[in-house]
């Protein structure tokens, strides 16, 4: 009984808003190879009341209460003696209402991620005074000194103090501060440290570095992505003997970002000399599969090749005759929605002489098949025996029928439209 009593457990409770939109919560303990789970509840009338296990350990801990799970969460700060308490509203966003350390937590960042915006808007703005620009930059120092002397010996004090960034000992002009500023981005950030590596502040600041330590000279796309490339060789150097798990996180969110950028060159580099290696390293398979089908199949690739008999010759995408577009459909002649559309479509498009349909079917047998693809003689057919086990639908990420892309002249994707209705929308456009 004693030995138990010795043993600190706290609860993690609070609100949800609108409380028709939250059911359940699930808490995981944040740890530099992922998330483990340590327990769920369900949320009732919006409120809910978590008393964590015993062993659960002091840290991080991502809160998810809804779908999908990437983005319905709340990190907080667990230290097995506070009781945690919170309101979350969709619109107003998390307000801590007990707990020290988070408060502490939120206080820093918020007051501190100001002032960083008025030195940047100092700069922005184009102005003069140094009487101002001093004032910013005492701000500055006395709040990071501040947090830093108050909260020793606590969670967020780790993060506090990791995250002190360059502030200038006097006047720095623009290029200056932001040459000196990547120069030291990395000085304080205790990569090595394991609650760091949990959550996610590192990932972020290496985003952070990678794709906004960037010159102020830049005038062209190749430019752009020369510097990203730098930048992420550096911080692959940072992590080279950090866990596997957190090294693929971080490579993962890097690669996302340059992909929601436009910057295919960046992410093919961060995925074969970085991403891929640590992936399989780390026994993720899933995850190259994941990223090699998006790289196949993103906007601007050209597509994998499909081939096909006709009048007793073969035939394939990446070689029959020029076109404005091509449009690939995928489809089943066992799908009731496929006979209902795919006519349709096929009637619709009977004027687009600048036009070539490759209809993949994708089967258990042919007997059906063949019956249904004479019915439509002006697409090109090709058939994908094994259904949704086939080489086809794996290559191009089939999970449904029907599925539509659009290729341009060269045979790159330019869209993937969700009805036959887009489909003509968007070759009319």
């Amino acid at each position: 009984f004693i030995t138990i009593g010795i043993q600190a457990q706290g609860t993690i409770s609070g609100n949800f808003s609108p409380a028709k939109d939250f059911k359940w919560l699930i808490a995981y303990e944040l740890t530099p190879n992922g998330e483990r789970y340590s327990k769920d509840t369900a949320v009732k009338d919006g409120a809910f009341s978590l008393e964590m296990p015993i062993t659960a350990q002091a840290g991080m801990y991502r809160l998810v209460c809804a779908v999908p799970q990437d983005e319905f969460y709340i990190d907080v700060i667990y230290d097995k003696k506070e009781h945690v308490k919170f309101n979350f509203d969709l619109q107003d966003g998390l307000t801590i209402t007990n707990s020290v350390e988070n408060k502490w937590y939120n206080e820093y960042f918020s007051k501190i991620t100001v002032a960083q915006d008025r030195l940047l808007e100092y700069y922005e703005l184009g102005k003069e005074s140094k009487k101002e620009y001093m004032a910013i930059l005492n701000e500055l120092k006395t709040l990071q000194a501040t947090y830093e002397e108050n909260h020793v010996n606590t969670i967020a004090h780790k993060f506090i103090k990791a995250n002190r960034s360059y502030i200038p000992s006097d006047f720095d002009n623009l290029e200056t501060f932001l040459k000196n500023k990547k120069q030291h981005h990395f000085d304080h950030l205790a990569i090595k440290d394991p609650l760091l590596q949990s959550s996610n502040f590192l990932t972020d600041k290496f985003s952070s570095y990678v794709f906004s330590a960037l010159p102020v000279t830049i005038t062209t796309k190749d430019q752009l992505v020369s510097e990203v490339i730098k930048n992420v060789k550096v911080t692959a150097e940072k992590i080279v003997n950090t866990p596997l798990g957190f090294q693929v996180r971080s490579f993962h969110q890097l690669w996302k970002i340059a992909g929601a950028n436009g910057m295919a060159e960046v992410q093919d580099y961060i995925f074969k000399n970085h991403l891929k290696k640590a992936a399989l390293a780390n026994k993720d398979q899933k995850l190259v599969d994941e990223i090699e089908m998006a790289s196949r199949l993103r906007i601007g690739a050209v597509s994998p090749n499909i081939t096909w008999e006709a009048n007793g010759k073969k035939q394939s995408l990446l070689t029959m005759e020029p076109a404005a577009n091509y449009l690939l459909v995928f489809w089943s002649s066992t799908c009731s929605h496929c006979l209902k559309e795919l006519p349709a479509l096929h009637k619709e498009l009977e004027d687009y002489e600048n036009l070539k349909v490759i209809a993949v079917g994708l089967e258990d047998d042919a007997v059906n098949w063949k019956k249904v693809s004479a019915t439509l003689p002006s697409f090109n057919h090709a058939i994908a025996l094994g259904k949704w086990e086939s080489d086809y639908a794996k290559t191009f990420g089939i999970q449904s029928t029907l599925t539509y892309f659009i290729l341009d002249s060269e045979k790159r994707f330019l869209s993937k439209p969700e009805s036959d209705k887009e489909v003509v929308e968007q070759l009319e456009n």
